[in-house]
């Protein structure tokens, strides 16, 4: 497997999501197991009181987890099965970072975590997800290319 090249495949495949046409978030494969989204929040992202909704926090924590597990897997769409997360503080608008790290296994599921932090780089929510392989080749998914 081309690794640096299924690196940019996954990063292709996030970016071509239709999901992400409602979110204007940029993903990087930074390595093997690990991979950060880098994100703009704005009033349309707020709830009734005026903050960052909790769906915003579980979009970027599950993603930049479930690309750290995907990372390892060159073969197949991941699945994820599970997912906690801590949000520990409210946000209001401006830039978001989310990063992710492959924890353990390798051969059907894998368990990675994602921290969320805020403009100043104060931890705002973490993440732990466990995500299985599924029989869904990445080869065959719009978006997913290797050049």
């Amino acid at each position: 497997m081309d690794q640096q090249g299924h690196f940019r495949g996954l990063e292709r495949l996030y970016d071509q999501a239709p999901i992400n046409s409602a979110f204007t978030s940029h993903l990087t494969v930074t390595g093997a197991g690990s991979t950060r989204i880098e994100m703009i929040a704005g009033p349309q992202h707020f709830h009734a009181a005026g903050a960052v909704h909790g769906s915003l926090y579980f979009k970027l924590l599950d993603d930049a987890a479930f690309y750290a597990a995907n990372s390892l897997v060159g073969e197949v769409f991941m699945l994820t099965t599970a997912f906690n997360i801590l949000m520990t503080r409210p946000l209001g608008p401006g830039p978001l970072v989310a990063e992710g790290r492959w924890v353990s296994g390798h051969r059907r599921v894998l368990i990675a975590e994602s921290w969320l932090t805020d403009a100043e780089g104060e931890e705002v929510g973490r993440g732990t997800g466990t995500f299985m392989r599924s029989r869904i080749a990445l080869a065959g998914l719009d978006g997913y290319r290797i050049d």
